[in-house]
């Protein structure tokens, strides 16, 4: 697998992934999370193809205090291979480069298959909670 810099040409196919992996839900439009992650530190959104085709990615994001990881995708048949892991070793990397102390990860707390691909990568359960607030509402 190539690991490279996400490209506007990329966005179908992305989406489509994202798509395939179960990542969309109704109340994120998938296209204007790309449009809004373009503008900030776009190198820490990474695309993983073979032959040209995507078949993974990952969108890497720094705050200056904390990174974060969202969408981190492997297409189903691509899966078990190690490309997630080489994903998320390649945006550590990058985030260390821009001084980064540590990474936090949202996750469902109903998704364990990806809490355990996690922990096997070094992540824990921390005592924390997460809070949000909804800005733009559903229609």
């Amino acid at each position: 697998m190539k690991i490279r810099e996400f490209v506007e040409s990329d966005t179908e196919q992305v989406v489509s992934l994202w798509k395939e992996c179960g990542l969309t839900v109704s109340w994120n439009d998938p296209y204007e999370d790309i449009a809004r992650k373009l503008p900030d530190k776009r190198n820490l959104f990474l695309i993983g193809e073979i032959d040209g085709i995507v078949i993974a990615c990952v969108m890497g994001g720094y705050n200056g205090h904390r990174g974060g990881v969202n969408y981190l995708a492997v297409s189903p048949r691509h899966r078990k291979q190690g490309y997630g892991k080489q994903l998320m070793n390649e945006v550590e990397k990058l985030l260390l480069k821009l001084g980064c102390p540590k990474i936090n990860i949202e996750i469902r707390s109903t998704n364990e298959k990806v809490i355990e691909f996690y922990k096997r990568l070094g992540y824990n359960i921390e005592p924390i909670i997460c809070m949000g607030k909804r800005l733009i509402k559903d229609d």
